[in-house]
């Protein structure tokens, strides 16, 4: 039908648990858990075929290597006007600690998509990291899929949070969110399609089954990322002061070593990264104030290190 009403539509994306639903259960993970491809897959390339368009669907979950063993994915396909899946992305950072989906072990993931854009999925709480956009980008994605469910009260955020992230990687960017009441959380809608420069060009409300439609320009965002200069914070990070870099003698490309410590330490050391975030946030996973089901609490142990370093802390204050 919207095909009909749109003519001119290449893609359609839908929000994230839109085929299954969230989960709460764990049981119910397992139960309606799906291979990828298969019959549900089907029955979208069929869609997709006899509509002459591509999609973006998402899987809640896929089955995992080892199923029914270890959760399941939370996964997203993107699926040609042929039938055919382009690319599977699975969810990096799911939404702990109520999300008990695996993580996603595919990484990131750039294909051609309709008329030769190039494209990247990632789902919902992973576009609060900004690493993921910039990775998406940096591997040449010209748009930024991202179906989410997210609820209130994170609406402001989360309608910000896709702006910036398009303006600082001169990418569009593409969000379906989920809209009602599902007895738990209320969610708000708002989906919308982002330009380059992290103008809306086009944004619905919180209405359930809203729709919003939006030209994108391929050659658009190509020239504005070979030839814009203050804006083009894709080739300022790696050419980092090229200005006074040249007027200096020192080269013509800027410097490229990356300057920040804590990424080098990622990297080197994940161990000791994650020991560095423990540092400014905490040690468990689970805290005591708030238990959530399927978490440990703090140990006592545990518990009495933290009390004592927090001691520590107001003492120096």
């Amino acid at each position: 039908g919207t095909k009909i009403g749109l003519p001119g539509m290449d893609l359609i994306v839908f929000p994230e648990y839109s085929t299954m639903g969230i989960m709460y259960d764990r049981q119910e993970m397992f139960d309606t858990a799906c291979a990828i491809p298969g019959p549900l897959t089907d029955m979208f390339g069929e869609a997709c075929k006899e509509a002459g368009v591509w999609g973006v669907f998402s899987l809640t979950g896929e089955q995992h290597e080892e199923h029914p063993k270890k959760n399941p994915y939370n996964t997203l396909v993107l699926i040609n006007d042929k039938g055919e899946i382009v690319q599977k992305y699975r969810k990096l950072l799911p939404w702990t600690p109520i999300e008990g989906w695996t993580p996603g072990n595919l990484g990131t993931l750039v294909n051609e998509g309709p008329k030769g854009m190039k494209i990247s999925m990632i789902i919902c709480d992973d576009g609060n990291y900004p690493e993921i956009w910039r990775d998406c980008a940096m591997k040449g994605a010209e748009l930024i899929i991202r179906p989410q469910g997210y609820m209130y009260p994170a609406k402001d955020q989360q309608v910000q949070v896709s702006k910036t992230m398009a303006w600082c990687n001169q990418v569009y960017v593409a969000v379906a969110n989920a809209s009602g009441f599902d007895g738990v959380y209320t969610y708000f809608g708002h989906s919308a399609v982002i330009g380059m420069d992290g103008r809306t060009l086009g944004e619905c409300g919180t209405e359930d089954n809203g729709i919003q439609f939006a030209q994108l320009s391929i050659s658009g965002i190509r020239d504005a990322r070979a030839n814009d200069q203050s804006q083009n914070q894709l080739f300022k990070l790696t050419h980092r002061g090229y200005t006074g870099v040249y007027a200096n003698g020192d080269g013509e490309k800027g410097l490229a070593e990356c300057p920040f410590d804590w990424y080098k330490t990622w990297v080197n050391n994940p161990i000791l990264a994650q020991k560095m975030a423990e540092g400014v946030t905490r040690k468990t996973i689970g805290v005591s104030c708030c238990p959530v089901a399927g978490i440990p609490e703090p140990k006592e142990e545990e518990e009495e290190v933290l009390c004592h370093e927090l001691e520590q802390e107001l003492n120096l204050t």
